[in-house]
């Protein structure tokens, strides 16, 4: 098992993650911990293409029963391998869940405004609605009055709560494969991320589909390091530049994660934007440092200073 040490550090840490949110999602990453079969077929796949929503995605896209136990789970990867494989390398998660604005909206409020945000990994630009929702941060305060949906995280710590709706002059965003909302298929895809047992994340993400079809973003298709600085200069008349991304650097290999830290720390120190990151402990270690960050919550920072410690689907906050 010594082979599988951090595809199996990765899957435990995803059913950390999962714990009393899915308790199907919870049980198969456990179970993929003790499969030395499945762990075997995980370790033929890019490690970037190993990640436990993407690949339980696949599954479930080829009948694998969810919520269901973790049997179902394993004969689809198994007995159906071709077709999970085409479809975890075709695709990724790309969900941009929007209830991170819940946690993301009290970090945008410290930057004077108006802004032009840049979204990194944008999918299909669902977060980069900021003032179309309002908020409750619970017991701490809300934020009423956009007239769209409404978005909670339950509140530790000072939180400084939002005293109104961030102004947003311009939103854009880049994306190696960016969504159309109009697209049935790719709306499919997006409602199959959504984890078993979470029917309101499922309507809270048509809600959200919904609000981007009105206003629908301006979206490039590519690499973020040949688009960022172009999509940095159309942005920057229009307000405050602000680049932000949750639970996309992951996907990156480790030398360009880090070098997409050395070009965000570089456009910050010159003043073209201001970086709001909502990535995993462990996917920006200059960011996170030494602080010791509980298992299965996100690293909410400005600028690459941790903020708060954040639910991966924003359901908590907790402010730092």
């Amino acid at each position: 098992m010594l082979l599988y040490d951090d595809v199996i550090e990765e899957y435990r840490d995803f059913a950390t993650y999962a714990a009393g949110d899915s308790p199907c999602f919870e049980a198969w990453a456990l179970g993929v911990t003790e499969d030395e079969e499945v762990l075997a077929w995980l370790g033929t796949l890019p490690p970037v293409k190993r990640q436990p929503n993407l690949v339980f995605a696949a599954a479930r896209w080829h009948g694998a029963p969810a919520p269901g136990g973790y049997d179902g789970l394993r004969q689809v990867l198994l007995d159906h391998e071709p077709e999970v494989r085409e479809t975890v390398m075709a695709r990724a998660t790309q969900t941009n869940e929007a209830g991170r604005l819940a946690t993301l909206a009290p970090v945008l409020a410290l930057v004077e405004g108006p802004l032009a945000l840049i979204e990194v990994g944008a999918s299909a630009g669902l977060c980069l609605f900021p003032d179309r929702y309002d908020y409750a941060w619970p017991p701490v305060g809300e934020l009423r009055g956009s007239g769209g949906p409404l978005l909670t995280a339950q509140v530790t710590g000072p939180l400084p709560v939002p005293s109104a709706h961030p102004e947003v002059a311009w939103r854009g965003g880049v994306d190696l494969n960016p969504l159309d909302v109009t697209d049935p298929d790719a709306m499919a895809w997006l409602e199959n991320l959504v984890w078993p047992e979470q029917d309101e994340r499922r309507e809270r993400l048509r809600a959200a589909v919904d609000v981007a079809r009105q206003d629908p973003p301006a979206l490039v298709r590519g690499d973020l390091f040949d688009h960022l600085p172009g999509l940095l200069e159309t942005a920057a008349p229009h307000g405050t530049p602000v680049v932000l991304h949750s639970a996309v650097i992951a996907y990156l290999e480790q030398p360009a994660r880090e070098r997409f830290h050395d070009l965000m720390t570089g456009l910050v120190a010159e003043g073209r934007c201001h970086w709001i990151s909502n990535e995993g402990r462990r996917v920006l270690p200059r960011v996170t440092g030494d602080r010791e960050v509980p298992s299965g919550r996100f690293v909410t920072a400005l600028d690459g200073v941790p903020l708060a410690w954040s639910h991966g689907h924003g359901h908590a906050i907790d402010w730092q």
